[in-house]
């Protein structure tokens, strides 16, 4: 067996966004509510004097509900980290995992407009990350596929602590290889590493839960009892 490596990973799910509330998930790119706000904002408080003044990256998935838990809840890591050059990593590939509109995000245009998006680094958002097909379908093979790619781009990355924000279906498989029936809550924060420096499937270990500022909303798979939702 290969050795395991130093980098460490926190995988944050996002705060509370409105589909979670009202289970409409006709909400293209749903926002944060109120509360979710507030959840970020504790996150903030909660991990402003540890992780984010020793991680080195900070990576979000692209819709609306990443992009403000990670502006609100992670700002002085996203402070400091473009005083040196490295402004937040808007990742397509973090995206959530169903067709559905509240999971489906919106065009770069659009959020580069947003004044609470301001700076962050939208280089990667090509003109196809909104369309759920290709790398970016949502069925199982795909998702799989997916997930590896996300862990092989983390593992490679020269930084040793990286913090990254995105969601509770994605999170699974990115954690586990498949989408398990493990919980994540709202603005949960764990802390994994890498199981081998080169294993091809770039598995990850536990190391603790860092925080939790929400309860076990259910993501739209959840709550639908399928992770693969038809258009």
């Amino acid at each position: 067996m290969g050795k395991a490596t130093q980098k460490r990973l926190y995988l944050t799910r996002h705060a509370q966004a409105e589909h979670n509330v009202s289970e409409d998930y006709s909400i293209r790119d749903a926002p944060l509510t109120q509360l979710g706000r507030k959840q970020s904002a504790q996150l903030h408080v909660d991990t402003a004097n540890t992780i984010q003044q020793t991680a080195q990256l900070l990576v979000t998935s692209g819709l609306r509900r990443t992009l403000s838990t990670t502006v609100i809840g992670y700002a002085t890591l996203r402070k400091k980290l473009e005083a040196e050059g490295k402004p937040v990593i808007v990742l397509p590939q973090l995206q959530e995992c169903n067709y559905l509109p509240c999971d489906t995000g919106s065009p770069r245009e659009v959020l580069e407009a947003d004044p609470e998006y301001r700076g962050l680094d939208f280089s990667a958002l090509t003109p196809d990350w909104t369309s759920k097909a290709g790398f970016y379908a949502c069925d199982d093979g795909a998702l799989k596929a997916r997930a590896r790619w996300v862990r092989r781009w983390l593992r490679e990355r020269p930084e040793q602590d990286i913090v990254v924000v995105a969601h509770g279906d994605l999170l699974r498989y990115i954690t586990q290889g498949f989408n398990s029936h493990e919980p994540w809550a709202n603005v949960e924060v764990r802390e994994y590493t890498f199981a081998q420096e080169e294993d091809e499937d770039a598995m990850l270990v536990l190391i603790r839960k860092v925080v939790q500022e929400g309860t076990d909303e259910p993501t739209s798979s959840e709550t639908t009892m399928s992770g693969q939702v038809p258009v």
